[in-house]
């Protein structure tokens, strides 16, 4: 039997975490052997162990996504080559950023966990395991990308490194204050916060592109054998869809380069920079959250209920913090996360609108059904039945196995509803 796309994903995936786990365990056993007394202290022998996750991570990123390009070759112009390279660059920072924080953080847990002594002495295995399941994971989700998967990495990479500068850092007291404390030294912990935000601004402004791009292609329609945005007055058409996507691509962006101005400009040497983008972020998410029905109407109406909460919940937060009954660091953490799962949803919102667009092309092109309700209503009745065929086993028509939403659909053509 000829394996599909996605059991060939996982198959060469497995086979990425035999190789990153070899590759791994061999390196970090070898640099223990010769490295300096100097390199081999706790904090350098993270940061090594990490960097070995994060590159084997990085380059099995590489391959499954130059390898799912080659699948779908298509004729590119140079454009599109410099484009898809610069993809590949974007994300590339994405992963090893991630995998560098969250292992670096799970090599501290284990360390404390079970003693020095004990650590030196597993380390290469630990580092070997790190490095096949980085492998592995990379390697599938380059294979079968989008922005929900992109995004869902975000919280794990901003947490992993706030709590590992918040456990290093030399001053007990910084959660009194603000966050901004636990980076204003030149201290390993402040430089881990620091490029911790200076990078989720890069992650953010990385997600964001792909995200808007996935809904862009949802308004696009082939005319002649060329794609362009929609200009014929269909029922789902956006007026002034440029300019809101516009509008919402600068603000998201804008809301990246204030995490990397607050990471980059420390408050004691430059006071003025750093409170320009640590207030200005809040106005950002503002709007952001006020404007989204506006700039995205695609989206369901829940989300925007879960944005308008999530302003409510941060202005209370706010008010509690200036009436004196909370801390700004409090309000700070709250904030992020809060902004954090809104972009999360955001984006997974946009995948499962691009999912449902590629679903409807398809099953368009195979019945040739154009009538916008005849095509949803082929959809709903080939999804019910792939549910029941997958409880009930294969339905055989004679001697041949029917595809569940071709028979829908071929029932539907038979019977067409009326619109």
């Amino acid at each position: 039997m000829h394996m599909g796309r996605h059991q060939k994903a996982e198959s060469v995936g497995l086979l990425s975490f035999l190789v990153c786990a070899l590759v791994g365990g061999l390196g970090m056993y070898s640099y223990l052997q010769f490295a300096s007394p100097f390199w081999l202290l706790s904090l350098r022998q993270f940061m090594i162990s990490a960097a070995f996750v994060a590159a084997c991570g990085v380059i099995s990123f590489i391959v499954g996504y130059l390898h799912r390009m080659r699948t779908f070759a298509t004729k590119r112009s140079w454009i599109g080559s410099i484009r898809r390279f610069i993809e590949i660059l974007a994300l590339s920072i994405v992963y090893a950023a991630t995998l560098f924080l969250v292992s670096f953080m799970l090599f501290g847990l284990v360390h404390r966990a079970i003693g020095a002594s004990l650590f030196d002495e597993y380390v290469s295995s630990l580092v070997a395991m790190f490095c096949g399941v980085a492998g592995y994971v990379t390697f599938v989700q380059a294979e079968l990308m989008d922005a929900k998967t992109l995004a869902s990495l975000l919280p794990f990479f901003i947490v992993s490194g706030v709590v590992t500068a918040s456990s290093t850092t030399t001053d007990p007291y910084w959660f009194n204050n603000n966050f901004s404390q636990l980076g204003d030294r030149t201290t390993f912990a402040a430089s881990m916060f620091n490029f911790t935000l200076i990078t989720g601004g890069v992650c953010i402004i990385i997600i964001s592109y792909f995200a808007l791009s996935e809904l862009i292609a949802t308004y696009r329609v082939s005319t002649n054998g060329k794609t362009k945005l929609r200009k014929i007055k269909v029922g789902y058409r956006i007026p002034a869809f440029r300019t809101r996507i516009a509008i919402l691509a600068v603000l998201l962006f804008l809301a990246g380069i204030a995490f990397i101005g607050i990471g980059t400009f420390r408050y004691t040497p430059h006071p003025i920079l750093h409170n320009v983008f640590a207030r200005g972020l809040p106005c950002l998410m503002a709007v952001l959250l006020v404007g989204l029905p506006w700039f995205a109407p695609q989206l369901s109406k829940i989300t925007y209920v879960m944005s308008d909460v999530a302003l409510l919940v941060t202005a209370i937060a706010g008010v509690s913090w200036i009436t004196g009954h909370n801390t700004l660091t409090n309000v700070e953490a709250l904030a992020c996360m809060l902004f954090l799962g809104w972009f999360i949803v955001f984006s997974r919102q946009i995948a499962a609108i691009e999912e449902d667009r590629i679903q409807r092309e398809l099953l368009k092109s195979q019945t040739g059904i154009t009538n916008d309700f005849e095509l949803e209503e082929a959809v709903r009745s080939g999804e019910q039945l792939v549910f029941e065929t997958s409880l009930q086993g294969p339905v055989l028509n004679g001697s041949k196995l029917m595809d569940p939403v071709l028979d829908a659909t071929e029932q539907l053509l038979k019977n067409p509803a009326r619109s």
